[in-house]
């Protein structure tokens, strides 16, 4: 090629941005970061044909070297500085409130928006990490979105006449996403809806996306719950090739399958549930034996038996792991064909069943048990009201049955206790919902005899099953299998909360073992029974313990006191259990031991999928609270001080122990300091201090819905609010249709997020 028309041809090539090209410039000496480069061996490596980049490249190696990026070893020659920067991976974390940052080992690195390349939350980012200035924290700057993280905002949609908007919920998106009036799908003003962003550019300050589903109107009941499940990643709707797949399969209780199992058709068998429960997945036999013992049957619905491994139907429900149950909904694992009809235990019905049969004496001890299939079929459907009325006044149907089967759990129980179980008995918030969704009252959910039958039976089938493959004899090595353990507590965490208890009169012991610091644990949580501090020092006993997971390594389960525990009890509504199902089968076959490291990776998904189902549920709750809390707007209540932080002190109210934020910003008197380690807000002029648990009365100040979030203001001695803090409604920002920084990026107030200090540095 003649070099005219090489030297026209590259001064023709696309001049590259100044931002790009420092990207490439770092990339390319970092790659060879042991030699040194001129400016033309740099702009060859990076790219650079055309002369006015050439030129770019010339200065910013100027720059760069003046600023402490790349090291200039002599006149002229460049190379990477690997004294002062890091070239590190992490996980980019967004916040709404501009205080961007990137988690590496375990350390959250701030990142300016402007060195952020508008990466957005969970995306695995390369990063350059500043040095530290004396008196600063390092800063880092992204280099390349290595993974973006498949990721959906939900919001409500503002259509004008030549563009559209989708004004996120996210508390991880500050920006508007512009949508194209093509991309909406049909979406109207007002409508809540799902969104994807599509491309981002560097000049831009908002995202622009298209709509990938619309939920209903903003404000509609199942609407914002659906709203919520896709928040958090979650299924809001059944695949219908799904649903027609069950549709196809029958309940298949041939003479030739019964005789392949253990008949309890003609056994005492009920089952007890709550009294809008339709998957009804465990019932209980009991007849007495010629010696005076009784026999009791856990009778687990066989769910495996329909749900064969690799189907259509499977698949799905290992994606999903869970049912998630929300304020006023359940969303299935399975189908509803199965979970509430084929499957679920109803009276009167044959039905297949996975069993833990019991011998029992008079004192609650195991003579003996066997496990296997089983047919059976319930005589009674009860409620747990129905049950508790019979334990109570010793009356009703199958009452001898029932109140022998009360009596062993409570010898089972006490046993357990003794042994070092722990035992959280906190009241659950229900609302009354009437059709339209709304909440119309607040109630407490309390777990009583009843319930506590049950619960003591699913334990001992549980442990059981758990022993009977993870507890082997002679050296031999135990087959792979799920365990649901709950490790020992932060020994940190554990004396935190000791301090706590101390302020309140209490003691909690924190060294010893097992048995001794949770019967510590059990007697405190007995003296508070009744005092306003209870559900406060319950929660934080709580927060002070491991998490239980699913996993094939078994670390015992600490919060029970057992060394093997599993979960075999639901597998209607818990895919472990379908696993655990599966594993016995094969196992009793004579199998050899399963893949474990496949296993595991199940357990994991199981136990991510558990947590997010978990988050759903609670951000359902404090939807219902703040849309009860709406209609009562200046209100007073009492409550309790239930977490302390820097931006203010969260109230637990008495009555309905609906939760909202006290904000620094609104105690006028006095400008409040964080004590962290004494859990409390000091006044620096007067020494007035909030701490945990200490009784306020407040008024209902504002009530966000998009949020989540109530804001309360306190009432003085006087009666008075101390600052009055009228409701404000949020006022849509201006838009651009073209997106070049005119929209503004809304403000979500500073670090000021609903939930308690744990929920927010999760």
């Amino acid at each position: 090629m003649a070099k005219k028309e090489k030297d026209t041809r590259e001064a023709r090539a696309p001049r590259m941005k100044r931002e790009e090209l420092q990207k490439k410039i770092l990339q390319f000496l970092q790659k060879e970061k042991r030699q040194a480069f001129n400016y033309k061996q740099v702009a060859f490596g990076v790219g650079a044909t055309n002369p006015a980049n050439r030129n770019d490249v010339i200065n910013l190696l100027d720059e760069m070297a003046a600023a402490d990026m790349i090291i200039e070893v002599e006149l002229g020659r460049y190379k990477a500085n690997t004294e002062q920067q890091a070239d590190n991976v992490g996980t980019f974390v967004r916040r709404s409130n501009g205080k961007n940052g990137v988690m590496i080992d375990d350390a959250l690195i701030m990142v300016a928006e402007r060195n952020s390349m508008h990466a957005l939350n969970g995306d695995k980012v390369r990063v350059e990490i500043s040095a530290n200035r004396q008196g600063a924290e390092p800063e880092a700057k992204v280099i390349e979105i290595i993974e973006p993280k498949d990721q959906v905002f939900i919001g409500t949609l503002n259509v004008e006449k030549d563009y559209a908007s989708l004004i996120p919920d996210s508390k991880f998106l500050a920006a508007d996403i512009i949508i194209p009036r093509s991309k909406l799908k049909g979406g109207k003003t007002g409508d809540k809806a799902i969104a994807r962003i599509t491309q981002w550019r560097d000049e831009e300050m908002n995202p622009r996306g298209e709509v990938v589903d619309i939920l209903g109107r903003k404000g509609e009941n199942t609407a914002e719950m659906h709203a919520i499940l896709a928040e958090f990643g979650l299924p809001y709707k059944y695949p219908e090739n799904v649903e027609k797949a069950a549709a196809k399969i029958d309940a298949g209780i041939t003479e030739e399958e019964v005789a392949k199992r253990e008949d309890f058709r003609g056994v005492t068998t009920f089952t007890i549930d709550p009294r809008d429960a339709k998957d009804f997945d465990d019932a209980l036999s009991i007849r007495q034996l010629a010696n005076g013992n009784w026999e009791v049957g856990v009778h687990i619905a066989d769910v495996t038996h329909y749900v064969t491994p690799n189907t259509i139907i499977d698949r799905e429900a290992q994606d999903r792991a869970t049912s998630v149950y929300l304020v006023d909904r359940t969303i299935p694992m399975l189908p509803e064909h199965l979970s509430n009809g084929i499957c679920s235990l109803r009276p009167n019905e044959e039905k297949l069943t996975f069993s833990a049969i019991f011998e029992l004496d008079n004192k609650a001890n195991v003579i003996n048990y066997r496990i296997g299939r089983t047919v059976i079929k319930s005589d009674r459907r009860f409620t747990y009201e129905e049950a508790q009325q019979i334990i109570e006044t010793g009356e009703g149907d199958f009452s001898r049955e029932v109140l022998t089967l009360n009596n062993l759990a409570k010898q089972l129980r006490e046993r357990r206790y003794e042994e070092g179980a722990l035992e959280f008995d906190r009241a659950e918030v229900r609302f009354e919902i009437d059709k339209e969704g709304k909440p119309v009252s607040v109630y407490f959910k309390e777990s009583k005899d009843a319930n506590k039958l049950i619960e003591e039976f699913m334990l001992l089938a549980n442990l059981t099953v758990a022993e009977s493959i993870g507890k082997v004899s002679g050296g031999k090595k135990p087959k792979s299998f799920v365990y649901r353990v709950h490790d020992n507590p932060d020994p940190e965490k554990i004396t935190n909360f000791s301090q706590i208890a101390r302020r309140f009169g209490y003691k909690v012991k924190t060294e010893g073992s097992a048995k001794v610091v949770n019967q510590s644990v059990n007697k405190l949580l007995k003296n508070v029974k009744g005092k306003g501090e209870e559900n406060m020092l319950a929660m934080l006993a709580i927060r002070s313990m491991a998490k239980a997971i699913y996993t094939t390594d078994n670390v015992g389960h600490y919060g029970l006191a057992l060394d093997y525990y599993t979960h075999f009890t639901s597998p209607i509504r818990r895919y472990p259990d379908m696993m655990v199902h599966r594993l016995l089968a094969k196992y009793a076959d004579g199998a050899r031991s399963v893949d474990k490291m496949k296993l595991e990776d199940q357990c994991k998904h199981s136990s991510d999928m558990e947590q997010l189902a978990a988050n759903a549920e609670r951000a359902s709750i404090r939807y219902k609270q703040v849309e009860y809390m709406q209609d009562r707007l200046g209100e007073v209540y009492d409550g309790v001080i239930s977490g302390v932080t820097e931006w203010g002190f969260y109230v637990e109210l008495n009555d309905n122990k609906c939760e909202g934020l006290v904000p620094v910003r609104d105690l006028a008197d006095d400008y409040y300091d964080y004590d962290e380690k004494n859990f409390c807000l000091i006044g620096r002029k007067h020494h007035n201090k909030y701490t945990l648990g200490d009784e306020v009365k407040v008024q209902v100040a504002r009530a966000d819905l998009d949020r989540k979030q109530l804001d309360f203001a306190l009432i003085t001695d006087e009666g008075n609010p101390n600052k009055p803090l009228p409701e404000q409604k949020r006022k849509n920002p201006r838009h651009d249709p073209k997106g070049r920084g005119k929209m503004k990026q809304r403000s979500r107030g500073g670090n000021h997020r609903h939930g308690k200090p744990s929920d927010d540095r999760k």
